[in-house]
């Protein structure tokens, strides 16, 4: 590999430290130690968690300008931006839906950095209702949700800006678009649900004290603001109480406006579901399920009864309903009872839809609120369907289908007659015809069989120099289905191999899936990744030589853990907005409501040491040769916090033996990739792919042919 040297910013914190192949700037150890247990653990980079230092700001200068000297000196780094500007340019729009007297949608013209809200009237008239380009010069801050008042006379709509997690939220009157009273601020993790017109409930933290980005919230309460006054006057509805630390609490209330429901859960799994009718004064919360033993959601209504969606006695959900009088599990009954494929229910047009995950692959079946089936609703091929929401009393609804290689199409669905129709097609510049996917399944460490969806360029041969990126997540009771990405297809373009395998902590298998990934079977995960890698080059796919791992988040944490457990298996490695520090995660922000998958350092001993074996960040080992890295971050990222990748970073260029880069690009202006401006996806991933291919050894950029060094 060519040699690089760069100058490096001095200061008190930074000095040079040289290496083979590259020079970083070196990040100073001031060693902070935590006893778990009686056993000492040290932190030799704790002063990069606070992100309103100067010396973090030095640092993150100084590390942001070796990045960029090393990926602006890739041949074709340049070109690869090029081709995802182009492919990126085709018109995108979203299904439409009514509000009061208007049809709306979402456009995009090709290169805008954010979305576009247009709207129709009844004559077909159409004008720009709300334009996010417009919300700041760069691009930076995003439309993050709206919500029209049951008449749609007045529309609230939420921002983020810079990426940040913290919403503002402003009200307007949808005829005239003019702003009709204060902002309303400090707002996060938050629907906006209305009171039929009056007014609506939203969520949020107190303000941190501290630091906004990094500070621990964990009191997430529920208020009411009324129209027409100010927000210091908001109710508080639910929340803020020291009995119970409620992390998350949400609202939904019924289409007629007669009732609230309220969710409470103190991590992403479990919660307590209460209702309280609107139309009664002084009407009492009344208990639906008292204990955050299961998942329960309010799902619809109508004159008899509510319906949920719940895994409660049922791992892969099921639609229960019960009369308004005893909405209690004791007086639940089956509507759509649990299958062995995971339930994920709409409504539209006053039925039911019930889309199913087989072996990550949709499938939709159109029932009545008797649990009566219609009939299965045909898709265009083996992917992903969304969509089939609308109100009780549309005729028509739609629907989004693709996978990994065919870009999303939109169809309108009629429920009365059954019958679907093509309503949008992409004009992408994309042969998806050119290419393949193939669904295999391997076995695990332990033996648990394991589905992967292989996908390529139509001819590509098995010959183990095929470039591949193995992308996971495994967490959460996420599902990963095949959706179409025009990142993804520049890769392929360039003869690139894209494979995603369902692994466990997902949701793709229902409750039990996810659970076999929690806390101390959280190796499995793991386990399931290595087993993946271990397959594709069983099968000549690639080789270590050719293979990238990528993921984000959670799966952030996954690339991590397996480049520290098996370093010699991966040729790149590409953890972004990544959850590295295990023992100190639940202490940032909203972090402690991951415990329920993760467990924390506090909890036990056997927890303590469980955690401490698979941190990225503590596993580490000097004298080990890692993978080519590029870790990526964003400096407001207020979910997963900067800190787990700045300390990641210095940990692997402290211990790096090998020649390959450790570098970490630090998006300035994002967050964890919600509203990220189109600019800047295109920039990092020329970036990320720039760098893969340029550390697996390509001499230039293989115009589709997928030619290697050697």
């Amino acid at each position: 590999m060519k040699a690089y040297s760069y100058l490096c910013v001095i200061t008190l914190l930074l000095s040079c430290q040289n290496t083979d192949s590259i020079t970083y700037p070196t990040t100073v150890k001031k060693p902070v130690t935590d006893t778990y247990f009686d056993t000492p653990v040290t932190d030799n980079f704790r002063w990069l968690e606070d992100d309103l230092s100067d010396e973090t700001a030095t640092w993150v200068g100084a590390q942001n300008k070796v990045t960029s000297s090393y990926l602006e000196d890739i041949p074709y780094r340049t070109q690869l931006a090029e081709r995802l500007k182009t492919l990126w340019d085709y018109a995108k729009q979203t299904a439409p839906f009514q509000e009061g007297d208007y049809t709306y949608y979402y456009r995009n013209t090709g290169l805008q950095n954010q979305y576009v809200l247009y709207r129709k009237d009844a004559v077909g008239k159409e004008e720009v209702f709300l334009d996010p380009n417009e919300f700041s010069e760069d691009g930076t801050t995003s439309l993050a949700g709206l919500s029209f008042s049951k008449d749609g006379a007045t529309v609230a709509y939420a921002i983020s800006e810079g990426g940040s997690d913290w919403r503002k939220v402003i009200v307007m009157d949808v005829a005239s678009k003019t702003i009709v009273e204060d902002t309303l601020t400090n707002i996060k993790f938050s629907g906006i649900q209305w009171r039929v017109n009056q007014g609506f409930y939203y969520s949020s933290y107190d303000k941190p004290k501290g630091s906004e980005l990094s500070e621990k919230t964990d009191q997430h309460k529920l208020y009411y603001h009324e129209l027409g006054t100010t927000q210091s006057k908001d109710q508080l509805i639910y929340g803020g109480t020291d009995e119970e630390k409620n992390r998350y609490v949400g609202a939904d209330v019924t289409e007629e406006g007669d009732y609230l429901f309220i969710s409470a859960s103190e991590a992403t799994s479990g919660n307590k579901i209460f209702v309280k009718s609107l139309t009664r004064k002084n009407a009492p919360l009344v208990p639906i399920v008292d204990n955050y033993d299961s998942d329960t959601y309010w799902f619809d209504s109508d004159e008899q009864y509510f319906y949920f969606v719940t895994n409660f006695e049922a791992p892969n959900q099921r639609v229960v309903r019960a009369p308004k009088n005893k909405p209690q599990q004791a007086y639940w009954k089956d509507v759509i009872p649990e299958t062995e494929h995971v339930l994920s229910p709409t409504t539209g047009g006053g039925y039911l839809f019930a889309e199913y995950l087989i072996d990550a692959i949709s499938k939709v079946y159109q029932y009545d609120y008797d649990g009566n089936l219609i009939g299965e609703i045909p898709l265009p091929g083996l992917g992903s369907a969304g969509g089939f929401r609308g109100k009780k009393e549309q005729d028509t609804l739609y629907y989004s289908f693709s996978n990994y290689h065919r870009p999303g199409s939109i169809y309108s669905y009629h429920p009365k007659s059954l019958v679907s129709k093509p309503y949008w097609n992409p004009g992408i510049d994309f042969d998806s015809d050119n290419y393949v996917s193939k669904q295999v399944f391997f076995p695990s460490k332990d033996g648990t069989q394991i589905p992967m969806i292989i996908t390529h360029k139509k001819g590509v041969v098995y010959n183990g120099k095929n470039p591949t990126i193995l992308y996971g997540y495994g967490g959460f009771n996420i599902s990963i289905t095949p959706r179409f990405s025009i990142t993804n297809s520049v890769w392929m373009e360039q003869g690139g191999v894209y494979a995603v395998p369902n692994i466990r902590g997902g949701g793709e298998y229902g409750k039990t899936w996810h659970k076999a990934g929690t806390k101390m079977q959280k190796q499995n995960v793991f386990d399931d990744f290595i087993a993946a890698a271990e397959y594709l080059i069983q099968e000549n796919i690639t080789t270590p030589e050719y293979l990238a791992i990528r993921g984000g988040s959670n799966g952030g944490l996954l690339v991590g853990a397996c480049m520290t457990q098996r370093p010699e298996l991966f040729k790149v490695a590409l953890p972004a907005v990544g959850v590295l520090d295990m023992l100190r995660y639940h202490t940032f922000t909203a972090g402690a409501g991951w415990a329920y998958d993760y467990g924390t350092s506090e909890e036990s001993e056997e927890m303590f040491a469980y955690l401490k074996g698979y941190s990225p960040i503590h596993n580490v080992k000097a004298g080990t040769r890692y993978p080519a890295t590029l870790v990526t971050t964003g400096d407001h990222d207020d979910r997963v916090v900067p800190a787990h990748s700045f300390k990641f970073a210095a940990e692997l260029q402290d211990k790096q033996a090998g020649d390959a880069p450790v570098l970490i690009r630090i998006e300035t202006k994002a967050g964890h990739g919600a509203g990220t401006p189109v600019t800047k996806i295109i920039d990092l991933y020329a970036d990320v792919f720039g760098f893969t291919l340029y550390n697996m050894g390509y001499e230039v950029l293989p115009e589709n042919t997928g030619k290697i060094k050697g």
